[in-house]
């Protein structure tokens, strides 16, 4: 088949965890004897003279990744415009380089919108071609905020969600509990909604013994407990929640530091919270680590930590897992399906406190027990996140779906009060 996959992040423009998904799918396609181009887009705040559209295959997928048009737009200023700005590049962009007005051109047989960032130039192409659209939903604006759209910037990102989720021809979740948040918020059929989970490489992330020695010598030189949670800093992520059990963790076991690798909105929040509870000299903020780094210091930690209030799926869990690390995580969303309590990891209910301070303690008191779960996380590797699996169902998706054709559809309804439970 050939595939259009819209995404606006793709290496090396890497926000969080979507831009590694799209490489990977799309490099497992390809893999898998299909053809792919990947739009997407150049890095913010750039524009065509510093930084120009570059077409090109990497990895055997074509990648178009297009310049920022001239008008001074700035994502955290002014998010829904900039956002428009980069849909009408990338739109344009399409029509002219890809699959223009030359009958004998690049026909896709299927456009995959990746999020409601790029519903725009999605729609509109699967529209003016006449092939099926299916989306990918990754997270949804109310599942980060708890049910609560109170701004209206929140209220205009879930109604471009809505108009992705019900324009398109299939839909797929990572999770089931993503699966189930869709089908709630958007008013469609959840047996509709196709689930695939993301997917790893577990060789990509074994480090070498003399690495992970020297991280371990480096963080922890006295062999004190080492806990390390990597990812964005976002409130959702609820690193905050684990600096606060830090005190509770240290007085069971003396000396415990948190290292903490990302960066992020929250960031501030994190080093306040961390002074609040008296722990800032045992709180390490790293930064954004180069995947060698990372790799050496999963492998070194005695426990990763992922206490997410949301997550949608949680992929570092797999690489944390990959790299043979004991797991410790919240059972918000899908980080409950990755996570099997007591077999995979040990998990806690998200937002509490006292049990994710227990949870770290049952694996600190246990090291054999928390070594033979991480086996048993990374045996599951090959078995449920193969890419060759995820990409053969996605696959099968683009066969099943049905081009719906151009539909106008009207304003969703936003309730006031929480959107969740109604």
């Amino acid at each position: 088949m050939r595939v259009l996959m819209i995404s606006w992040e793709y290496p090396p423009v890497v926000v969080g965890g979507l831009g590694r998904h799209v490489h990977a799918l799309a490099t497992q396609l390809v893999a898998a004897g299909h053809e792919v181009v990947v739009l997407s887009r150049r890095p913010a705040g750039t524009d065509a003279d510093t930084h120009p559209t570059l077409d090109g295959t990497v990895d055997g997928v074509r990648v178009l990744s297009v310049a920022e048009d001239p008008t001074h737009l700035e994502f955290e200023r002014d998010m829904v415009a900039w956002t428009l700005a980069m849909g009408h590049s990338l739109l344009r962009a399409a029509l002219v380089r890809v699959c223009g007005s030359d009958p004998a051109g690049w026909r896709p047989d299927v456009v995959h919108a990746h999020d409601w960032l790029v519903a725009h130039p999605a729609i509109a192409l699967a529209d003016v071609l006449g092939v099926p659209l299916v989306a990918t939903v990754h997270a949804t604006e109310a599942g980060r905020y708890n049910g609560w759209l109170s701004s209206p910037l929140s209220r205009q990102v879930h109604s471009a969600e809505w108009w992705l989720v019900n324009r398109a021809d299939a839909v797929i979740t990572c999770s089931t509990a993503m699966r189930d948040e869709v089908a709630e918020l958007f008013e469609v059929d959840a047996a509709a909604i196709a689930v695939l989970h993301n997917g790893i490489t577990p060789r990509a992330w074994r480090a070498a013994p003399r690495r992970v020695a020297a991280a371990r010598k480096r963080y922890a030189p006295r062999g004190e407990p080492l806990l390390l949670y990597f990812g964005r800093l976002e409130y959702e992520k609820g690193v905050q929640d684990l600096v606060a059990a830090l005190p509770r963790i240290r007085r069971a076991h003396p000396g415990t530091r948190v290292l903490v690798a990302g960066s992020g909105t929250a960031a501030d929040l994190l080093v306040e919270t961390a002074r609040t509870h008296r722990v800032l000299r045992s709180v390490a903020f790293l930064g954004h680590l180069p995947d060698d780094e990372l790799t050496a210091l999963l492998a070194a930690a005695d426990a990763v930590v992922l206490p997410s209030r949301y997550e949608p799926f949680g992929i570092v869990a797999l690489e944390a897992a990959a790299a043979g690390a004991p797991l410790v995580a919240s059972t918000a969303g899908g980080l409950g399906e990755v996570v099997v309590d007591g077999e995979t990891g040990v998990a806690f209910p998200p937002g509490d406190v006292a049990a994710l301070a227990r949870a770290v303690g049952t694996v600190l008191a246990d090291p054999r027990a928390a070594a033979r779960r991480a086996r048993a996380a990374r045996a599951r590797l090959g078995v449920d996140f193969d890419w060759a699996h995820i990409a053969a169902g996605t696959a099968g998706v683009y066969a099943r779906a049905r081009a719906g054709g151009p539909q106008e559809l009207g304003r969703p309804k936003i309730p006031t009060g929480n959107v969740f439970g109604r």
